[in-house]
């Protein structure tokens, strides 16, 4: 079992590396982004747990000169910063403060706990994020704008898509190749943001 996992491991590890990318989660938002086609030329984009910054790397390629990608995070990330990137080193419930209102086309929150091993702990606090992810794509997302989001699964799995729901008029849910087999990781692809019209 361990040399299936390390297989796993070197394969998208190697891959990263040999295309320049700093980690192997990179495989999962590009295999979401080219099946539910949520990242555009031009597009502005929030990554919330931007680090180390594979995520970035990719958004700030699909986006483009016209486009920009803002990451958030608590740690250092270990990519050189493109003219269209650029990196906020925080904690994403006090930033969020100065954002502005209705500004990104996507939010992507690669957001996840330090895990204890205990599967119930480590579901509770993830759920947290991804509820805290939501608040900052509710407040700054604009009308139409996407929503990817990452939890594992549990017993309130259900419940907080139903939320999801909602706000958005497409929530799915998928599990990337790259994620290991063994993981209860999965991500909420939420498409078409609800937005009333207050003048924002």
């Amino acid at each position: 079992m361990k040399k299936k996992q390390n297989k796993w491991q070197d394969t998208f590890f190697n891959k990263a590396k040999r295309e320049g990318y700093p980690a192997r989660s990179i495989y999962k938002l590009k295999e979401i982004d080219q099946k539910y086609k949520l990242i555009r030329q031009g597009d502005i984009v929030l990554d919330l747990g931007c680090a180390p910054g594979s995520w970035m790397m990719y958004v700030s390629e699909k986006v483009g000169p016209k486009g920009k990608v803002f990451g958030i995070d608590i740690q250092d990330i270990k990519i050189k910063m493109g003219k269209n990137m650029k990196f906020i080193k925080a904690d994403i419930r006090e930033i969020i403060k100065n954002i502005e209102i209705r500004k990104f086309d996507v939010v992507l929150s690669d957001l996840a706990p330090k895990t204890t091993g205990i599967k119930i702990t480590d579901a509770a606090k993830s759920l947290e994020l991804a509820r805290e992810a939501l608040k900052i794509a509710q407040k700054t997302l604009k009308a139409k704008g996407h929503f990817v989001v990452k939890n594992f699964e549990s017993e309130d799995t259900v419940q907080f898509i139903n939320i999801l729901k909602k706000y958005f008029n497409t929530v799915k849910r998928n599990s990337p190749q790259a994620t290991r087999k063994q993981s209860r990781e999965f991500y909420i692809i939420c498409k078409d943001h609800k937005v009333e019209d207050h003048g924002a």
